[in-house]
């Protein structure tokens, strides 16, 4: 990594109010360069509080940006950090339309040329997108990271038409701890204890709202571009990585937006900015290669930006299970059209007699972490153990096979009852055993025939299903094999059916893998700076005496059948800011399943936060706690929320909720 300290312009930065349309005013950190002339502004617009969870990530890139003669500007939604107005829904309306009129204040500034961009990783790609399908007239430009195109099935909600446990609940309670935070007194003044009592009033756990919409209905269309891809006029550069999950947005968007206004770009990474040389790597200059991006939208200069490959993807090569890689060897591909002109899908049919695929309740605790952020015990394991809880079919590589894009199965499949999922994962099997989990792929059964409906399988009835995996670019060696592994359960990423410990029969006659086999030849031309940030902000992360916890722990009590997983997400821990803000958090996961009773499952989240600033003798402390069980008919939701201000406790309520299940 290269820490940049001189740039074409000497910069300013100050912390501004923005005006929306209601009076409501936005907190927003701007950098700027210093100049006469007005200069194009872009802007990442997201709820994570600027000025503590984001900001040593600002850091890297807003004060970049600026030197190079952008104006760069950091915004908190409606509701969250020091912005004024209550918190709402995740990507509701409101938070849509103040985007646009942020958009529009920051192009009339006289500091602005009237040209704005956006980017933003996750949330904010996810805002950044879905702000570009309203197409403001100044918005010119965006860069979205690990972002999604559909609300419903890409996202942290359902995968397949099924629940996602694992991030679902877990993105859910992470949401409920995060929006309870209290403003800043440093920022905001006295104001910060009003501001947050009513505040807190507003907040509901969003859980409720998830699983009330578990089909594909108007609730997850709206803010999906998957609706109508025709409504972006902004030029995208769409990225991600294939150990982000995610990543079938870039291949969706270069598929669907006009050639001339979009370029996808695919490497090895997790769920992180691409230069940040967080595992697995090898990182790249991603600064630099989107100021060729905002160079050509908003200045006009021939950057080069668009005489680049469709999509840029990144094939990795084969290599042993692990559950981090600092650098991932492979090479990078440039493809002229998505679907490619390179790419040919090869059928493998799957043969024997037919097979009863019933998997203990705790298949999937090897599946690693749904959400990789780069730490030790994200990715998954040496599956194994997993495949001995599926049925397996392997296929011989006799030549070196690349594959790029999305596999697809059709399983023909006989059910008893009239509720279940498949699951399949493909894993590339090495000469000593070692199985290295490639891609994977979820069918909710009653999501057969689309993920808005809710079609119950007729008992004892055979059909053929067919569903996609997710994306990948991976190179399979000559003498390895490339394992199919059906399961019938995949827990805690997903929430199993009251029916499926009964399982299904799979009939190999009908059924087949599809691989996008790409032709081995790779890009020579295809090349990145090396990684270059500004200078970092000068957090201090605390040395402490105490024994780290493990990330992921499997707990297994053997004369009960009980398997437990526990799961520290580990997003930041304790740090002090340059400006004295000490922050503390504190959170564990966990999840619980009797491996022959699907109705066993439960899954919990605590969470604890702390903002103490000496100098003003402040201290605000959040304790959350989140539940969901289930029987037959319904799921079980409890939450909770503590709030204290020094020792006072100024906030205490608990939701406890039943939903029907309907679908997922």
């Amino acid at each position: 990594m290269h820490i940049r300290t001189s740039f074409p312009y000497e910069t300013t930065h100050e912390d501004l109010r923005i005006p929306l349309p209601d009076g409501t005013l936005l907190y927003a950190r701007v950098w700027r360069p210093l100049t006469d002339e007005p200069v194009p502004a872009i802007l990442e617009y997201l709820p994570y509080r600027l000025t503590d969870w984001t900001a040593p990530r600002d850091w890297q890139r807003h004060p970049w940006y600026a030197g190079h003669g952008y104006a760069s500007v950091r915004v908190d939604v409606r509701g969250h950090g020091n912005s004024q107005g209550m918190p709402g829904d995740a990507y509701s309306a409101t938070e849509l339309a103040d985007g646009v009129a942020v958009v529009r204040w920051l192009a009339a500034q006289p500091w602005c040329d009237g040209k704005v961009g956006m980017f933003g990783i996750s949330w904010g790609g996810f805002d950044s997108l879905r702000i570009a399908a309203l197409a403001p007239e100044p918005l010119k430009a965006v860069v979205t990271v690990c972002s999604t195109d559909d609300r419903y099935d890409n996202d942290v909600h359902y995968l397949g038409g099924s629940v996602l446990a694992v991030d679902m609940h877990a993105w859910a309670a992470t949401l409920l701890a995060l929006v309870s935070r209290p403003p800043d007194p440093r920022y905001v003044g006295e104001a910060w204890r009003d501001m947050w009592l009513k505040r807190l009033e507003e907040v509901a756990p969003l859980i409720h709202t998830w699983l009330d919409h578990q089909t594909r209905d108007r609730y997850w269309q709206h803010g999906s571009v998957r609706e109508d891809y025709g409504t972006i006029d902004a030029a995208v550069l769409a990225v991600g990585g294939w150990h982000d999950p995610y990543r079938d947005t870039v291949l969706h968007l270069v598929e669907h937006l006009p050639a001339d206004r979009v370029r996808g770009l695919i490497g090895p990474w997790s769920h992180q900015y691409p230069d940040r040389g967080l595992p697995p790597g090898p990182a790249i200059g991603f600064l630099q290669e989107t100021l060729r991006w905002w160079d050509h939208w908003l200045k006009g200069v021939e950057s080069g930006a668009m005489r680049e490959p469709l999509l840029r993807a990144y094939v990795s090569d084969s290599h042993p299970p692990a559950t981090v890689y600092d650098t991932l060897p492979g090479r990078w591909v440039g493809e002229p059209a998505w679907p490619s002109p390179n790419v040919s899908m090869v059928s493998h049919a799957l043969e024997g007699t037919p097979l009863l695929v019933r998997s203990p309740q705790h298949t999937g605790v090897d599946a690693g972490r749904f959400l990789p952020l780069g730490n030790d015990a994200d990715l998954p394991p040496d599956q194994r153990e997993e495949d001995a809880r599926s049925v397996c079919f392997e296929f011989q590589a006799d030549e070196e096979t690349w594959v790029l894009g999305r596999p697809r199965v059709r399983l023909r499949l006989t059910c008893e009852v009239p509720r279940g999922q498949v699951i399949a994962r493909v894993c590339d099997v090495a000469p000593d055993g070692a199985s290295t989990l490639v891609t994977r792929g979820v069918l909710n059964l009653s999501a057969r025939q689309g993920r808005d409906r809710a079609v119950p399988w007729e008992p004892g009835v055979t059909e053929d299903v067919e569903f996609e995996l997710n994306g990948i670019g991976h190179a399979f060696p000559a003498g390895h094999l490339v394992r199919l592994a059906v399961s019938s359960a995949y827990w805690p990423w997903i929430w199993p059916q009251p029916d499926s410990a009964a399982g299904f029969t799979l009939d190999p006659e009908g059924s087949f893998l599809e691989l996008p086999v790409r032709t081995r030849e790779s890009a020579s031309g295809i090349a990145f700076e090396e990684p270059e940030q500004s200078e970092p902000l000068g957090v201090n992360v605390p040395v402490t005496l105490d024994e780290p916890r493990p990330e992921r722990l499997v707990v297994r009590d053997v004369a009960k059948g009980e398997w437990r997983l526990e799961v520290d997400p580990r997003y930041g821990g304790t740090r002090v800011y340059p400006d004295g803000l000490e922050f503390t958090e504190d959170a564990l996961e966990t999840y619980t399943i009797n491996e022959s009773d699907p109705l066993s499952a439960r899954a919990r989240s605590d969470w604890t936060v702390e903002l103490h600033r000496p100098e003003l003798a402040w201290r605000a402390t959040v304790r959350t706690r989140s539940e969901i069980s289930c029987d037959g008919t319904d799921y079980s939701t409890s939450n909770e929320v503590i709030c204290t201000d020094g020792d006072e406790v100024v906030f205490h309520r608990t939701w406890e909720k039943r939903i029907p299940r309907t679908a997922g």
